[in-house]
C-alpha cells in the first residue's frame, strides 16, 4: 500500500519534524509514506473573501497534480466526519482496496481546501471538534495512519 499525505506548508519546529520523521518511520513495516509538501499561495494581511477562494483554487490544482491516479482520497477539514481509531483503520484499510492501494490524505494550508478538492475526497476527516495547531495536524495525522496499521494487524500499539 502508498499512502500519501500532501500537506500545504513546512514544518518549522524541529520537535514536529522529529514526530513527523519517526511516525513516517515506522509506517514503513506497512507501507511506502510519502509526504508531498506544497507551497500555500501567499496571501496579504486580512485577505478578502474573493482573495481566498482564488488562493484555494490555485493550490488545488497543484494539490491535483500530486494525487496518484485513482488513488482514494481524504480531505481533512473541519467540517468532516469524526471515526473512532478502530473506524478509521477499518475505512482506512477498505478505501486503500478501492484505490488501488493508493491512499491520500489531503492537509490545506490554514484558509482549508477548496470545494473542488473536497468534492473529489471519498471521505472528509475531522480529527476532533477542538482547534489545534496547525501544524499539529500532520503529526496526529501520521500518528492515527499508523495506529489504523496497527489495528488492522493485530499490534500491541492500540489499546
Amino acid at each position: 500500500m502508498n499512502v500519501t499525505v500532501i500537506c500545504l506548508g513546512k514544518l518549522k519546529e524541529d520537535y514536529l519534524r522529529a514526530a513527523c520523521a519517526e511516525y513516517t518511520k515506522r509506517l514503513g513495516a506497512f507501507c511506502k509514506a510519502d509526504i508531498v509538501e506544497l507551497n500555500p499561495v501567499r496571501l496579504p494581511d486580512n485577505p478578502s473573501q474573493a482573495q481566498i477562494d482564488c488562493a484555494l483554487e490555485e493550490e488545488a490544482k497543484m494539490i491535483a497534480a500530486k494525487i496518484p491516479k485513482g488513488a482514494a482520497c481524504f480531505a481533512m477539514c473541519i467540517e468532516g466526519k469524526q471515526y473512532s481509531s478502530p473506524e478509521f483503520s477499518t475505512l482506512m484499510h477498505s478505501a486503500a482496496v478501492d484505490g488501488g492501494a493508493n491512499v491520500v490524505f489531503i492537509i490545506g494550508s490554514s484558509y482549508g481546501l477548496s470545494e473542488n478538492i473536497k468534492r473529489q475526497c471519498r471521505v472528509r476527516l475531522s480529527m476532533s471538534k477542538m482547534t489545534f495547531p496547525h501544524q499539529l495536524a500532520r503529526v496526529m495525522l501520521l500518528e492515527q495512519i499508523y495506529r489504523a496499521f496497527q489495528i488492522e494487524n493485530g499490534g500491541k500499539y492500540h489499546k
